[in-house]
């Protein structure tokens, strides 16, 4: 007996997106005390999925996102109240690319390059992916 596949359909066509990259800010997010108190640069990138055709159609900015707008919601956040963990930031930051209409998912990044691991590294960054239900 053969097993009945539960994956989604794959063969329309890739949803468009609009990226946004290196949106950067200095905060206060961590576990630990000294993280808290001084701080540390942040980065966090967007993948927004949506239909951007009927904005591309009537060259209208009303009819998809405004990126400008996003960034200053996204910086509001990544700079805003601390949080321990980098889920919960990232989680945060899906919510507000969600709390616009037009956009049916997104893929959010953050990024702590200056985490205290005791060993070398470049990045740490948790990615997440989030879909309007």
């Amino acid at each position: 007996m053969a097993e009945s596949s539960t994956r989604p359909d794959t063969s329309g066509p890739a949803p468009d997106r609009i990226a946004l990259r290196g949106v950067r800010g200095h905060a206060h997010h961590g576990v630990y005390a000294f993280e808290r108190e001084r701080g540390q640069m942040f980065r966090v990138d967007a993948v927004l999925e949506l239909d951007t055709r009927a904005a591309a159609a009537g060259d209208d900015l009303d009819k998809t996102v405004n990126y400008a707008e996003l960034a200053q919601q996204l910086y509001a956040v990544l700079t805003g109240e601390p949080v321990s963990l980098l889920e919960t930031l990232a989680e945060r930051l899906a919510r507000v690319c969600l709390a616009n209409a037009l956009v049916d998912a997104v893929e959010i990044t953050v990024h702590k390059p200056q985490a205290e691991l005791g060993v070398p590294f470049d990045d740490v960054s948790v990615t997440i992916r989030r879909a309007r239900a």
